[in-house]
């Protein structure tokens, strides 16, 4: 588990994280309890015994600022790594990605967006880029751009809509390596949890793969718990990829999902939940 290194931190959720140059990098949104505000960190680490342990960089006073919800990818077109982040839609450019001091100052990623927009999730084919994301609203949505004209996102259209507590924010999307297939996940909540669905396209449609709280992608019905059961929450988080690039790929043979939980017990308005990081890992094949 990782918690929040710094006093100030209440709590450490949101990540994205990728496997680069023999080191996981993991970048993290974090609340400032001495700011009241919400604030990100990077860290990076050889292996996940290391993780408690690695040292958080607080990006507070770095060029991209607060860097909250993040995603990041390397897009081989431009040879530079890719933070996407809110609040708005934003990105910051970087050749090292282990050097929090040389990413650029964030740049807008969407014009014509949605002003309730959050949790931005860019993913690329061989023709061009998808930008989803949510609002809290029951519906997610879709812009699109090609390849060339990446990293400039215009307008947006709605890819599903569902109740709210349905299809609620957190979307993350993959290709599936060797496969002609796309895995598209969404977080639901009451507690919360991944529902699931497949594509051979990012256009869609979208067919339901594990999409019920009872049977759910990832869940408290199917999470199962090394030693105490931490939380109920399986919430907000990245699967690691096979590769790093902006196909976003993953083996289907070996999924892990690094992820937020919460105590049971907290019972503190939002803002002050202790949301920690664990990490999941794949027991069988679906």
């Amino acid at each position: 588990m990782i918690q929040p290194q710094s006093a100030d931190h209440i709590s450490i959720k949101d990540p994205t994280i990728v496997f680069y140059d023999n080191k996981y990098h993991v970048f993290a949104t974090v609340f400032d309890i001495s700011r009241k505000g919400w604030g990100s960190v990077y860290l990076n680490f050889n292996d996940f015994s290391n993780a408690g342990s690695a040292t958080q960089i607080s990006l507070e006073d770095k060029p991209t600022g607060n860097a909250v919800a993040p995603q990041v990818f390397f897009f081989r077109p431009h040879n530079k790594w890719y933070l996407i982040y809110q609040w708005g839609a934003k990105y910051s450019t970087n050749t090292d990605i282990s050097n929090p001091d040389t990413w650029t100052t964030p740049q807008p990623l969407l014009a014509n967006g949605l002003n309730i927009g959050l949790d931005y999730w860019v993913i690329c084919d061989k023709a061009d880029c998808h930008l989803f994301f949510s609002g809290d609203d029951g519906n997610l949505y879709r812009s699109k751009t090609s390849i060339d004209n990446f990293p400039n996102f215009s307008g947006y259209e709605i890819v599903m809509s569902d109740e709210v507590g349905k299809l609620f924010e957190a979307s993350n999307v993959y290709k599936v390596e060797g496969k002609d297939l796309y895995l598209l996940l969404v977080e639901a909540y009451g507690p919360r949890y991944f529902r699931s669905w497949t594509a051979t396209s990012l256009d869609g449609p979208w067919t339901p793969l594990a999409d019920s709280q009872s049977a759910p992608f990832a869940g408290e019905a199917n999470v199962s718990f090394e030693g105490e059961k931490w939380t109920r929450d399986i919430s907000h988080g990245e699967m690691i990829r096979s590769g790093y690039d902006e196909t976003l790929t993953i083996n289907p043979c070996n999924m892990q999902f690094l992820y937020q939980g919460v105590d049971p017990n907290s019972n503190v308005s939002y803002t002050d939940l202790p949301y920690r990081l664990g990490l999941i890992k794949q027991t069988g094949n679906r």
